[in-house]
């Protein structure tokens, strides 16, 4: 859990420096794209891992370390993605932030309906697969009782 948490914080970490050293060159936002990819990216992280807490002792979900280690990683990624806002909105004007956010979630949005999509393209491509093999199954099957009822037939009718 701790190691999550830390993983992260320094995800955050990284992305903050990144994000401070290209910036003054950066020409367009795409320049730091990945840095606040990375950025927002561990923030999540953190607040997952703040909420948490299945798997845990007692004493390790509830200690004071632990409860304390929490809210301050929460609050410091959170502090740093506020700092990032601050300055990607004042070297690109104000409003590209959340204009950024609002991409992003855009397009995890897309994602997930579209991988929603192909799950319900997959069900219905399996169920019509069963169903073909059902269909197939019968007509072998009534082929199978017409051939033998064909034979017996010839077999015991008398001649």
């Amino acid at each position: 859990m701790i190691a999550e948490t830390l993983a992260g914080i320094a995800l955050v970490k990284s992305a903050v420096d990144g994000i401070k050293s290209a910036i003054g060159t950066a020409k367009d936002v795409g320049e730091i794209a990945g840095h606040i990819d990375n950025l927002l990216t561990g923030e999540k992280q953190v607040q997952q891992q703040r909420a948490r807490k299945s798997g845990v002792g007692l004493g390790d979900q509830f200690g004071i370390k632990s409860v304390a280690q929490e809210i301050i990683d929460a609050r410091l990624a959170q502090e740093q993605v506020q700092e990032m806002r601050t300055m990607i909105d004042m070297r690109f004007g104000p409003g590209t932030w959340q204009s950024i956010v609002d991409e992003r979630a855009r397009r995890i949005q897309q994602a997930k309906e579209a991988e929603r999509a192909a799950r319900i393209q997959a069900r219905r491509e399996q169920e019509e697969f069963m169903e073909g093999l059902k269909q197939s199954a019968l007509v072998s099957l009534v082929v199978a009782v017409a051939v033998g009822l064909f034979f017996a037939f010839l077999v015991f009718l008398p001649k």
